[in-house]
């Protein structure tokens, strides 16, 4: 018998490993023969601690299960949901990213070339830097930070920039409420990520690389770490990959705790032992970027991404999406949602099929009133919103972005006031203070909402007014994007604004 256990941090949160250890301890018990996988999560959240069963038939899901469910599981007599693949929330679905998570042992490089792995590097090997460029080009993936750059253009540029050291650098610093994709991957299948990175070196002509990791992620650094060693001592990393001559080597590189070093010029500062403060552009990284060298950084789900391209090729992986959105989007369900947890499908889906069909509406049953796409500094899209398509061009057209691919839902009895003014704060408490706009702008902010709660309607035109100069002034995203919430609260709820005012009067 075989039974897998997330070892994810949302599952242990839930109690995963006191799972574990009551399967282990009963199994002992009863002179069971049992082998404990610990798996990555297959992110439905809601269903875990999700055990997996395969007495010889195939794997059988439970969930979420208890240690006191644990007799009963091994019994054989505790109600299932029968095969994942059969659960219609994964059903759904198209892996093609996250197609070993949760199915594998992430540390195993045994699991990992059973289901795909290396088949895209060992074809990589073969191209020449230029045909692997064109191959990200021809893929149409763009940047699955948040920024939504074609990356092979990105990568075409420190291609023909001419230095003696090139790097690649993965933003793993993933600080969005409501995100957790890249910590997911890095936790269930981080040799994906490693594979990635190494045809991204290869391709450009870079020898080192870096993932930048942010601090609040133990379990993450722990997984990376083993899995950056157990792939060096394998060949896959170093001067030699795979006998072919060719060298590069990866360091995991762990950061302070701010959220300004998800944006690449502040990461790169924090990186090289600096204060982790917004450069300004021009120099773009891909030209001057780490240590003053031509950078490709690119986020930990693009990344992931690279080594599915190149196992199936580039027009596979186009074939899916929507206009200039190509392949899979990986959308992180959470907030007040029955249904919450990572959803992998093709660019195109409409936001109100995910929210009320696919996710279920809210925890609450009460009725949705906003869905916040794209992290603290995304537009909160009201239900009038709901037919918009999954694209980075449809996003843009309703005012909204899709950012990191986190949405997080609210209900009716949410205050949209305050969350403009939280907004505001976090912009505030975050701020690296580079530059005005973002220093004082969002300090200003906060204390022109909270004339508007106090019933003073001439700062609404006021708090527009700033807005407006925060965007088109501040010299990154933080101060640049803090207006998309702040404004589509204000422009979708205006009555949570109005009744401060009428309640003054």
């Amino acid at each position: 018998m075989k039974i897998y256990v997330p070892m994810d941090s949302a599952a242990k949160a839930l109690g995963a490993d006191e799972v574990a250890a009551a399967i282990v301890a009963e199994a002992a018990r009863r002179g069971l023969a049992v082998e404990l996988v610990r798996n990555g999560t297959r992110g439905m959240i809601w269903l875990e601690p999700l055990v997996e069963v395969d007495r010889g038939d195939g794997r059988q899901a439970f969930g979420p299960v208890t240690p006191a469910d644990v007799p009963a599981l091994l019994d054989g007599t505790l109600q299932g949901l029968g095969p994942v693949d059969s659960i219609p929330f994964f059903a759904r679905q198209t892996r093609l990213t996250f197609a070993r998570c949760g199915v594998i042992d992430p540390l195993s490089l045994r699991d990992y070339e059973a289901h795909g792995g290396l088949v895209g590097l060992r074809r990589a090997l073969g191209m020449t830097s230029a045909e692997i460029v064109q191959e990200m080009t021809d893929s149409g993936l763009r940047g699955r930070g948040g920024a939504g750059f074609p990356t092979g253009i990105k990568w075409n540029t420190v291609l023909g920039a001419k230095a003696a050291q090139k790097y690649i650098v993965c933003n793993a610093d993933e600080g969005d409420s409501g995100t957790f994709a890249d910590r997911m991957i890095m936790e269930g299948d981080p040799f994906t990520l490693i594979e990635g990175m190494v045809i991204a070196g290869i391709g450009v002509g870079a020898t080192r690389g870096y993932v930048f990791l942010r601090s609040e992620y133990p379990d993450a650094i722990k997984v990376m770490t083993a899995a950056v060693q157990i792939a060096r001592d394998a060949g896959l990393l170093g001067p030699d990959i795979l006998g072919s001559g060719r060298a590069f080597d990866i360091e995991v590189r762990v950061g302070a705790g701010a959220y300004v070093c998800g944006e690449e010029t502040s990461l790169l500062n924090a990186l090289e032992g600096k204060r982790g403060v917004v450069r300004a552009k021009p120099p773009l990284p891909a030209l001057e970027g780490f240590l003053g060298r031509p950078t490709v950084v690119n986020n930990v789900i693009s990344l992931a991404t690279v080594p599915v391209i190149f196992e199936k090729g580039a027009a596979h992986y186009a074939d899916f999406g929507l206009g200039r959105s190509r392949g899979t989007v990986t959308l992180q369900i959470a907030g007040n949602v029955a249904r919450g947890g990572l959803f992998e499908t093709a660019f195109g889906m409409s936001l109100g099929e995910l929210v009320m069909d696919v996710a279920g509406g809210t925890a609450t049953g009460r009725p949705v009133k906003a869905v916040q796409v794209g992290g603290p500094l995304g537009a909160y899209m009201p239900v009038s919103k709901f037919d918009t398509a999954l694209g980075y061009e449809d996003f843009d057209a309703a005012g909204g972005l899709i950012g990191h691919a986190g949405l997080v839902v609210f209900d009716d009895t949410t205050d949209m006031l305050g969350m403009a003014r939280f907004a505001m704060e976090f912009c505030a408490v975050e701020s690296c203070g580079k530059c005005t706009p973002c220093r004082v702008g969002a300090v200003r902010g906060v204390e022109t909402i909270d004339r508007i709660a106090r019933g003073d309607a001439a700062a609404v035109p006021i708090l527009t007014d700033l807005c407006e100069t925060m965007k088109l002034g501040s010299l990154c995203a933080l101060g640049g994007f803090t207006p998309f919430p702040v404004m589509s609260a204000l422009t979708h709820f205006p009555d949570d604004f109005a009744t401060r005012k009428e309640a003054a009067e």
